[in-house]
């Protein structure tokens, strides 16, 4: 079995968002005061969450483990987004992130368990890749003004689904609580990686 050691990245934030109201759709703040149920007041808080459809082997409603209490996204990657979709650009508030980074190749390839540490301790534990949804595809329909009664049926919000694919960044949970601002930096640490063969 191969076996890819570890590694440590290093980063920086460049947008701090949150999502104060009824839906996911997120807007810049000054900065992120993080407790262990995430960031206070934000659509993603608390130490547990309803599952969904991302959680097909649950009953709808099952009370679980909140895993997604941050949204990040690569400065990088939401450029390419852009570029695929044949936009100027794709505001990472309207799909709903809470952190943006730059400096991090291919982003959203990084495996579950990795974690984002800052100089302060605060600590998020990524839990994996956050797969591109028609609900943020209409986000982006309704912000560039496309006209539909339901902007999820868009062609706009299918086109990202295509055009995010493994791009769309990664959710995650609050290891060490602490705050987080722009301009800060971080080390992601990504444990030893191997891909399980039974055989």
């Amino acid at each position: 079995m191969n076996i890819t050691p570890a590694k440590k990245l290093s980063g920086k934030v460049t947008q701090v968002l949150q999502a104060k109201g009824k839906n996911f759709v997120s807007e810049p703040v000054t900065s992120l005061p993080l407790s262990f149920g995430g960031i206070a007041g934000d659509f993603h808080e608390g130490l547990t969450r309803k599952s969904g459809g991302r959680e097909p082997w649950y009953k709808r409603g099952t009370k679980m483990r909140n895993e997604r209490q941050l949204s990040i996204l690569s400065e990088e990657e939401l450029a390419e987004i852009a570029s695929n979709m044949n936009l100027d650009t794709v505001d990472a508030g309207w799909i709903g992130a809470n952190l943006v980074f730059e400096g991090i190749p291919n982003l959203s390839y990084l495996p579950a368990r990795t974690l984002i540490m800052f100089g302060n301790g605060t600590t998020l534990r990524i839990d994996g890749y956050n797969a591109p949804c028609r609900l943020a595809g209409g986000s982006i329909s309704k912000h560039i003004g496309d006209s539909a009664e339901d902007h999820t049926r868009t062609d706009t919000a299918l086109k990202f689904t295509e055009a995010a694919h493994m791009k769309r960044g990664l959710v995650a949970w609050v290891e060490c609580e602490g705050e987080i601002r722009v301009g800060d930096e971080f080390t992601a640490r990504v444990w030893d990686q191997w891909i399980y063969d039974p055989a």
